[in-house]
């Protein structure tokens, strides 16, 4: 491992590239930017650098929707165990469900986002969205905003409590009890779903993004009204929403390890998660077979979100990461969070990806850098073969 004075780290021989793309883009944000980067490639960690006067390598930052990663990885191990069924309806596991129309709403559609349950007319308070089973159960009980199974809208605040639900029905226990055992203590991952006391000292929280008159006309230009399914979405009809870079840090959803936005993790934790999931990491197998990696990485919707208005590609649960990087192989599975975090795990060459920062970026999720850090690290590995 070779280190650099200025980005702090190593990378692998033959990963330098990395390391001098990543000081050219601390480069140009300015003196107070903070960032991680870390890449694994057959198992192997290739690069693990940081930058910032008030971040380490194992500072935290809140994960935002790369939380709904941590959660998906949990649904498919359980789907490769038999106890859960990406076919079987979700009324099966979880009775209440089975009203308003969606009694017959299967496992994979409610993971890609097709259930229609983005969020509740009235909004929730921050104590009510930060508790996955409140908001489970609201949601659970009323009627989808379009048929489901009929169209998809990206439920930003609300999948990872509806799956955790689905989890909680079938196991008796929360999704962040399952990742905490199986993930973050099994394989040494440093990804919270559910900070504890004792590492709140390591927990950095983010900056907002930089205002100028451009960007603050774009923000109003671009705006939804509270009303719309947008807004619904981000629970902007409850007026005292905080906005969603302040989610996690709020110490009640941290602590919570609230289930859509809540975890909190650094670049190798997230990085590492996506190996583990893949590859064979510290000696320990692969926790996905390559069936459940074949089933995770295939699109289940794709088209215009109704909810981003835009194009957008899931699978269950994750984001289908190569329609994001053209450098990524097929099947390629993970999720960004709205901070600018990034983090996938492209199967067929062998990658994991972690990335984390901490001002919100603009444009928000996930960063524009992380084209520039991805394509170097693709760039090296092709230069190495495999």
């Amino acid at each position: 491992m070779t280190q650099h004075a200025d980005i702090r780290g190593t990378v692998a021989p033959g990963f330098e590239s990395v390391r001098t793309e990543f000081a050219a883009i601390a480069a140009g944000q300015g003196a107070d930017y903070d960032a991680q980067v870390a890449a694994y490639r057959d198992g192997t960690q290739v690069v693990d650098l940081w930058t910032g006067a008030d971040t380490e390598a194992d500072t935290l930052f809140g994960a935002y929707s790369a939380s709904k990663g941590a959660v998906h990885l949990v649904v498919a191990l359980l789907v490769q165990e038999g106890v859960l069924d990406y076919d079987q309806k979700v009324s099966h596991y979880w009775p209440e469900f089975a009203v308003q129309g969606k009694r017959d709403l299967t496992l994979r559609e409610l993971t890609a986002h097709r259930a229609g349950l983005v969020g509740a007319d009235t909004g929730f308070t921050l104590e009510e969205l930060a508790d996955d089973q409140v908001v489970a159960a609201r949601l659970g009980a009323q009627r989808p905003y379009w048929r489901p199974g009929t169209a998809f809208g990206y439920h930003a605040l609300v999948m990872g409590a509806l799956s955790g639900e689905v989890i909680r029905r079938a196991t008796g226990r929360s999704v962040q009890e399952l990742f905490t055992e199986r993930i973050t203590a099994a394989h040494d991952v440093d990804f919270r779903l559910g900070l504890p006391a004792a590492h709140e000292s390591r927990f950095r929280p983010t900056l907002p993004m930089y205002e100028t008159p451009e960007r603050l006309a774009e923000l109003a230009r671009t705006a939804k009204s509270p009303t719309s399914i947008n807004g619904i979405a981000f629970n902007r009809t409850n007026p005292h929403t905080p906005q969603v870079w302040e989610l996690p840090n709020l110490q009640p959803v941290r602590t919570l390890g609230t289930a859509s936005f809540g975890g909190v993790a650094s670049a190798r934790g997230l990085a590492k998660m996506y190996a583990v999931a893949i590859s064979a990491v510290d000696g320990a197998a692969p926790l996905l077979t390559p069936a459940t990696i074949a089933e995770v990485g295939q699109i289940q919707s794709f088209g215009p979100d109704v909810v981003l208005g835009m194009p957008r590609a899931f699978t269950v649960g994750f984001h289908a990461t190569s329609e994001y990087y053209p450098q990524l192989g097929q099947g390629s599975f993970g999720h960004s969070g709205a901070g600018g975090q990034q983090a996938f795990a492209d199967p067929r060459n062998g990658i994991a990806y972690g990335y984390t920062r901490g001002r919100m970026p603009f444009p928000a999720a996930p960063g524009p850098e992380n084209d520039r850090l991805i394509a170097a690290i693709y760039g090296a590995g092709a230069a190495l073969g495999r």
